[in-house]
């Protein structure tokens, strides 16, 4: 269990310097300028990742064919540009801390609407996570 929890933590450190790199490429840029290089050097970064495993996969780790990608596949590349932009437009308008706290906020909220539809246990303890960031969200803007 400590390396996913070190693994998102990890996750979340890296959002928070990705916030800040954009941010301060947006002031230059602007928002998408931000997120046009932050995607294409994702892209090639992840190409070559690719790369690297396929050649000890032994195959392609990529579908074949158009038709073989499930439909909702295609959003996330839609979601991730809007997301990159906002947090790159955000960081130099709120700041940093603020725009993280809103952003967690919001998916602490999709995350545990998400789960409880889907039924999953602990309603109760993701409420309370839910209150306790949106808590932190209030009291963050009357400050």
């Amino acid at each position: 269990m400590i390396g996913p929890i070190a693994m998102a933590v990890l996750a979340g450190v890296l959002i928070g310097l990705s916030r800040q790199v954009n941010g301060r490429l947006s002031l230059s840029k602007g928002a998408l300028g931000a997120s046009f290089w932050n995607h294409l050097v994702g892209a090639l970064a992840l190409v070559a990742a690719v790369l690297a495993l396929w050649v000890g996969a032994g195959g392609p780790l990529w579908p074949t064919a158009l038709s073989d990608v499930p439909a909702f596949a295609w959003a996330g590349g839609a979601l991730g540009v809007v997301f990159v932009a906002s947090g790159s437009w955000l960081v130099s308008r709120i700041g940093a801390a603020n725009t993280a706290l809103l952003v967690i906020a919001g998916q602490m909220v999709t995350g545990a609407l998400l789960d409880t539809l889907r039924g999953a246990e602990g309603a109760p303890i993701r409420a309370l996570g839910v209150a306790v960031i949106l808590g932190g969200v209030a009291l963050r803007s009357k400050g």
